[in-house]
């Protein structure tokens, strides 16, 4: 008689958490932190990509409907800088009509490699429609080929549908590589509040909080875990 497959409660009580074989707990001292969040970020950026980390510019893009109900995906991160942490996406698609009913969002970042996460969020703004256009310039056909598909959170009548739909894209954006998706959009979240969080071994995470002071500038505090 074969063994039974685990089942998900046991599975879950089989897994580690930041397993020393694979995950490597820097200490951080919040007190040497630069002044403003992006120059943190892109700093903890640079070291999780040196470090190993898979996907590390993948984020969870928390939105709300215009009757407050959340939802949250996974997207990809286009840049951060002092004008805000940037993302794209169709203008009608879940995301692009929510963030047009409630421009507002928070974004997570999770690099288990170092223990490290990092949490944005605050108004969103549509970039100009020529940023739009860059930012997709510089994909990849892929890319392009996925925007111009268009569509995105419509209902699939079949796989069928959706092949004869991609394949006619792949074919427009290997002959134009310019070629324009007018409802794709850029977006830059300008963040209220950024938080960093270190993972430590005895549990005793060390949470930094930048919050905007009313000047422009930010102000610095520590959380509790």
């Amino acid at each position: 008689m074969e063994p039974a497959e685990p089942g998900l409660h046991e599975l879950l009580r089989s897994l580690r958490v930041w397993d020393p074989e694979v995950t490597e707990l820097p200490p951080f001292d919040p007190a040497a932190a630069p002044d403003e969040p992006p120059t943190l970020f892109a700093r903890w950026f640079a070291e999780v990509v040196a470090a190993g980390q898979t996907e590390p510019h993948t984020m969870s893009l928390a939105t709300a409907d215009a009757d407050g109900l959340p939802d949250v995906r996974i997207v990809m991160l286009h840049g951060a800088d002092a004008d805000g942490w940037s993302f794209a996406t169709h203008a009608h698609s879940r995301k692009g009509l929510h963030l047009a009913a409630r421009p507002y969002a928070a974004l997570a970042f999770y690099w288990p490699v170092l223990g490290r996460q990092v949490r944005v969020r605050g108004p969103v703004e549509t970039a100009p429609a020529h940023e739009s256009r860059a930012d997709l310039r510089a994909r990849s056909t892929g890319a392009l080929a996925a925007a111009l598909t268009g569509r995105q959170s419509e209902a699939l009548g079949s796989l069928e549908e959706l092949t004869r739909a991609s394949e006619a894209a792949w074919d427009h954006a290997q002959r134009d590589p310019d070629a324009e998706a007018r409802s794709w959009t850029l977006y830059r979240l300008r963040p209220d509040e950024v938080e960093f969080f270190q993972g430590d071994a005895r549990r005793r995470h060390v949470r930094l909080r930048y919050r905007r002071a009313d000047g422009g500038g930010w102000t610095r505090e520590l959380l509790w875990p």
